[in-house]
Order: structure tokens, then C-alpha cells, then sequence
């Protein structure tokens, strides 16, 4: 991350440097890194909002060119963690002011990803090679071949657009145990109650509601410890080759490359969790595949305009070089085309950047603090851990599994 500070990958390496020191336990480090990563997504997002004119130099090359600015899903997740990190270092009152900037980024992204597409298509609209783009698009075989390669994005499970439920979660139980008046309970309510929404089977969920509405009409809260488990790897990005018309110049079909999402499988499904001889087992809150696959489809109006504009316009540009060496000699010609033929493919490549270190699922255990203060967390069915519960009234119990071949990674946080 280091290395990579001042260049077009920063954010995605501090990303991945503020997950590696969280699942290390290096909070403060996490933070700053995290913190750096922030800077620069801010950044680029005002720059955004008031930048004009197009990327040219993504036309010519790829958008794995351009710097990489964060997702919506990024930012989301950064000031999540670094709430997870706040609250373990005993910091709530910071941990607040990041749920709060949690929740605005997942506000502000639909506006935002909307601004995009019609500053893109805008673009599109003024270029020289927009009839070619349009019908490049409209072609029915470069269609069936997006719809083929994107057909698991319309099977993802229905969340909100750009909203992270375990984030929302982690909000209500927050507000839920460090109220300060009435608005509080209110917000912890209306969170937890969107969670349950979205985890309708999710029964842990309902408990908290429950225990909202008695802390409403005045009733105590009684000592909880929740397990939160993060499990496996979030979904990488590869890449599709995918033919697009082209009939300006002699070849009828151009390749394009077009970004793929592949889920990670090899994680641990559930976690249990066993306290005074009775045995829970973790339930979903948010999987990251939907989460990370919604942002994902939402995107990909944007990418295939751009994708489609670098393509349309690196193939012209291409025709234009080979017919003007043609014109002064065969052999110039078919070294021309040679090159032009070697450059495209160095630069037809999709953008597959992104947070590998993210987990696959958030699943949450809720069960009333045991006497002794002790639980047995196992996965797998014989890998267990004993964890003694600090002091509190209101716990969490933090378990990171990265795959089933590792040992669980135990924090603790202490909520009230």
C-alpha cells in the first residue's frame, strides 16, 4: 500500500491494508489507512461534481487506466469498519460519527450512480463515432452475448440499492445500546427493522426489535452478548470477451472486454455457538455477493458505454493509421496492421480492480450473557474456540473465518 501510495491503485491497496491490519487487531493502524483511503475517495468524488469535460485517455486505452475512485460498496464498508474499530478501542462517540457517514454514503449513491450514467451517456451523445456506438449496442449478437454472460446478476437476493444490511444492523444495535434520548431508539427501530426486511428468517433480529420496543416504555436492557461472524472471501472480478460490430473498418466484429463477478466459495456457512450446554447457530444478516453484485449491475451501464466508446473509437483510429499505410506501401500496410493489432490487445483490458479482503457473509448470533461468561464457538464441526466474555452488559463477540483452512480470528467489543 505503501508502495503504491501516490498512484492510480492507492485506494484499493489502502482498502485491502486497513482489512489486513483490522483482522490483525491493529485498529489504530486499520484506521489510519482506512482514513487515507477515505481522503481519496472524497476527493475524487468532489472532483466528480464539478469536473468537465470526458476521459480521453480512457477512449484510448481502458478504464484499468484510470485511477480507481471507489465504489459505493467501498466507502460504505470502510466506515463500518472503521466503527468496528472505534468501538473495540473503546472510542463510541467516534464510532458514532462513522455509522452516521456510513448511512449518508448509502444515501448519496444512488444519486450519484445516476450522475454518472448521464454524464457517460452525455459524453456519448456529443462523439463523432455515436452512430456506430448506437448501433454496436443495438446489435442483436452482442446482446444475446451480454445477456449470457450477466445472467446470474438477475438472481442475486432483492436488497435496496447501495445499501449494506449488515451495516444498517451494526447502526441499529449501536443506537439501540448507547441511546442518549428518544431519536436514538427511534433511529435503532427503524434500522433494525429494514435488517428484518431484509433477513426475514433471521429470528435474532426480531429479538431486537422486541428489546427496542421495551427500552421505548422504559424497560431495561438485559445483559446480550452477540457472536458476529464474517465469513469467507467477497466475490473477485475477471474478465469476457465479447464481440461488438464495428463497420467502419474491414473486420466486421471487434472484441471488447467486459469486467465478470465471481463468488468465492470455500468458507465456513455457519458458526455455532454454544453457552451453558445450549447450542445456537449463526444466521445471515447481509451476504456480500448481493451487496457487492447489486453495485455491480448498477454500474454496468456505465461500463458498457465506456467500453463500448474505447472500443468503437481505439477500431477507428486503428482503420485510419493501416489505410494511410497501405497507401504508401503493402509491406507498411501489414506492418501497420500488425501493430495496431498488438497495441488493441495490450489495451483491451477490462477494469477487475477491486476489495478482495471483504467477506462473503455477515451472520449474527444473539443469546442472553451466561453466568460464567463463557461460550464455545464451532465451525466445521470440530475446530472450537473458548472465549471468556469481557465485562459489559451489551457485548459482541467478533469471529473473522477468511476460509475453513484457517483458525477463527476472536475480538471483542464492549457496546454498553
Amino acid at each position: 500500500a505503501d508502495q503504491n501510495a501516490n498512484n492510480k491503485d492507492a485506494i484499493v491497496w489502502r482498502l485491502e491494508q486497513g482489512a489486513a491490519l483490522r483482522g490483525n487487531g491493529q485498529c489504530e493502524a486499520s484506521n489510519k489507512a482506512f482514513d487515507q483511503a477515505q481522503d481519496r475517495i472524497d476527493q475524487y468524488s468532489q472532483e466528480a461534481k464539478v469536473k468537465v469535460g470526458n476521459e480521453a485517455g480512457a477512449l484510448l486505452s481502458n478504464q484499468a487506466n484510470l485511477p480507481y475512485t471507489g465504489r459505493a460498496y467501498d466507502g460504505i464498508m470502510l466506515n463500518t469498519y472503521k466503527a468496528l474499530n472505534y468501538l473495540q478501542l473503546g472510542e463510541p462517540d467516534k464510532a458514532r460519527v462513522e455509522l452516521i457517514r456510513a448511512y449518508q454514503r448509502q444515501q448519496d449513491a444512488v444519486t450519484d450512480n445516476q450522475r454518472r450514467i448521464e454524464k457517460v451517456q452525455g459524453e456519448a451523445a456529443k462523439s463523432k463515432d455515436k452512430a456506430t456506438m448506437d448501433k454496436a449496442q443495438a446489435d442483436p449478437k452482442f446482446k444475446s452475448q451480454m445477456q449470457g454472460a450477466y445472467t446470474d446478476l438477475d438472481n442475486l437476493k432483492a436488497y435496496a440499492n447501495y445499501v449494506n444490511p449488515f451495516t444498517v444492523y451494526l447502526d441499529g444495535l449501536f443506537f439501540m445500546a448507547n441511546a442518549a434520548d428518544a431519536s436514538d431508539l427511534e433511529r435503532a427501530h427503524k434500522s433494525l427493522e429494514r435488517v428484518a426486511g431484509f433477513a426475514s428468517d433471521n429470528n435474532y433480529v426480531k429479538q431486537d426489535l422486541a428489546t427496542v420496543d421495551d427500552l421505548i416504555n422504559g424497560k431495561p436492557l438485559p445483559p446480550t452478548t452477540y457472536v458476529i461472524f464474517e465469513t469467507g472471501c467477497a466475490p473477485v472480478r475477471g474478465q469476457i470477451r465479447i464481440d461488438i460490430p464495428i463497420i467502419v473498418t474491414k473486420v466486421s466484429y471487434v472484441g471488447a472486454a467486459f469486467p465478470t463477478l465471481k463468488p468465492q466459495g470455500n468458507y465456513q456457512p455457519s458458526l455455532t455457538v454454544t453457552a451453558n450446554g445450549t447450542s445456537q447457530t449463526t444466521s445471515l444478516v447481509a451476504g456480500m455477493d448481493s451487496v457487492i453484485g447489486l453495485d455491480f449491475k448498477n454500474e454496468m451501464p456505465v461500463v458498457i458505454t465506456k467500453t463500448i466508446a474505447a472500443t468503437v473509437t481505439k477500431a477507428v483510429a486503428a482503420y485510419a493509421v493501416n489505410e494511410a499505410a497501405n497507401q504508401q506501401s503493402s509491406l507498411l500496410g501489414f506492418a501497420s496492421q500488425i501493430g495496431t493489432a498488438v497495441a488493441q490487445v495490450a489495451v483491451n483490458i477490462a477494469d477487475t480492480r477491486t476489495w478482495t479482503t471483504l467477506p462473503k457473509e455477515f451472520q449474527v448470533c444473539r443469546l442472553s450473557t451466561p453466568p460464567d461468561r463463557k461460550i464455545e464457538l464451532t465451525v466445521g464441526g470440530s475446530q472450537k474456540t473458548s472465549v471468556t466474555i469481557a465485562d459489559g452488559t451489551i457485548n459482541i463477540v467478533y469471529v473473522k473465518s477468511i476460509n475453513p483452512g484457517t483458525p477463527l480470528l476472536v475480538t471483542q467489543i464492549k457496546l454498553k
